[in-house]
């Protein structure tokens, strides 16, 4: 039975020692590495990164906003914000140079020029593939070279929605894989609540204002999340998910036409990613 919960103290808890565990567990890893986007889930997992690492010696976090042409001047101040705060080393690099040397290598110039109206929107799908891509290629490397690992930033609302890259903007562990948006909001504004009780008010406020941000992925395809999948916010991309996915279970029925159902649809094959056959599949003896 798929829902939202609201146990944001005991979330928090267990997230810090799960993690916290694994990182004493493989005490080979001397850093941990993040992108900053600017938006609530890359700044939750590096609060939540932070808070862990307290009790852990020798691990150092790294934070790096890495705009690339489309991100806007708020995102990117929002993530220097974070970074700077909760980091222990935090840099920007802004990477359009990069892209577009990529892009020009492999994109004809032709083919942007003789591309019909209709697949622009596509063209900027493409385009923000490759953005994320390149953005990870940086954060692995930064890894490899640090001893480290590159946290995931993902939530379980965009893992069912498609809202991530394939071989892009995945990383190694991921705090928030499982959690609804919904909840992920509702554990920025706890530990937000639990700043302001310690009077630790730049913190709170730097939280806040990933919290009250429009979500968008950076990436130039929208100028929000929303425009994608016609819904005012994440709680109810939220609910209408959870009635679909609850249906088998006596949930009443919803829309399979809605834009949120059917992006979840279409969107499977990542979620199944890579696709392999099965070893014994390769050497059954069919008759």
């Amino acid at each position: 039975m798929f829902e939202i919960k609201d146990n944001y103290k005991l979330m928090f808890s267990n997230i810090k020692k799960h993690f916290a565990s694994y990182l004493k567990e493989n005490n080979q890893l001397k850093s941990l590495v993040i992108g900053l986007s600017g938006g609530i889930d890359s700044a939750l997992t590096c609060i939540l990164a932070n808070e862990i690492i307290k009790d852990i010696p020798n691990i150092t976090l790294l934070g790096r906003s890495l705009p690339i042409e489309t991100n806007k001047k708020e995102e990117i101040s929002r993530a220097e914000e974070i970074g700077t705060l909760f980091c222990d080393d935090f840099e920007t690099h802004d990477l359009t140079d990069a892209y577009k040397n990529f892009y020009e290598q492999i994109v004809p110039a032709n083919r942007i020029k003789d591309l019909p109206q209709l697949k622009l929107f596509e063209e900027k799908i493409r385009k923000g593939n490759i953005k994320a891509r390149i953005r990870m290629i940086y954060l692995f490397d930064l890894a490899h070279f640090q001893k480290g690992m590159v946290l995931s930033t993902d939530n379980y609302t965009e893992l069912m929605l498609g809202f991530w890259t394939l071989h892009g903007d995945v990383g190694n562990f991921g705090l928030l894989q499982y959690l609804w948006k919904t909840e992920v909001y509702g554990l920025a504004r706890y530990l937000e609540a639990e700043y302001r009780k310690k009077n630790q008010l730049n913190k709170a406020d730097a939280l806040k204002h990933s919290i009250d941000a429009v979500p968008t992925d950076g990436l130039g395809i929208t100028s929000s999340d929303f425009d994608q999948i016609k819904v005012p916010d994440y709680e109810t991309a939220d609910n209408i998910l959870i009635e679909h996915l609850n249906k088998d279970s006596g949930s009443i029925s919803v829309d399979e036409e809605h834009p949120v159902i059917k992006r979840y649809k279409a969107t499977k094959f990542k979620r199944l990613d890579p696709l392999n056959i099965k070893r014994e599949d390769i050497f059954k003896e069919y008759t």
